[in-house]
């Protein structure tokens, strides 16, 4: 069980790389007025968005693994965090709206909204983790 919680925290980790990167491209599009850096960038953000969706049902499968081997239906800080990754999937396709926006050159966010997104996943995370660790409830 250990190797697939070892696998499980390897998605968590690369997924939240893609949410804390994704967003970072959406604000740098929206900032951008040249047409070769704004298609270079959406071609990143496209690849990166291609990426990271394998590991996010990657993540979801080896959680639910979990879940179901050690299974803790009495614990309120497990069924919080299934509800905040829930919040975390919705995110992700969040993302995958917005990017068909600035491929569709129909963003009308700013930069500045961008940041503020951006920092939705660190939240959850600072939040998932203290839920994984203390177990406060």
């Amino acid at each position: 069980m250990l190797w697939l919680k070892s696998f499980h925290i390897v998605m968590v980790v690369s997924w939240f790389a893609g949410l804390f990167y994704l967003p970072r491209l959406f604000v740098n599009l929206a900032m951008e007025t040249n047409p070769a850096a704004y298609d270079r960038l959406l071609l990143m953000a496209g690849k990166l968005y291609r990426f990271v969706s394998p590991i996010m049902w990657l993540t979801l499968i080896t959680g639910i693994w979990l879940w179901f081997a050690y299974w803790l239906p009495t614990d309120t800080w497990l069924w919080l965090k299934v509800v905040l990754v829930v919040g975390l999937v919705g995110y992700h396709h969040v993302c995958k709206s917005l990017l068909r926006k600035f491929e569709a050159r129909q963003n009308t966010k700013s930069h500045v909204w961008f940041r503020w997104f951006n920092e939705i996943p660190v939240i959850v995370l600072l939040v998932v983790v203290l839920l994984v660790v203390l177990k406060p409830f």
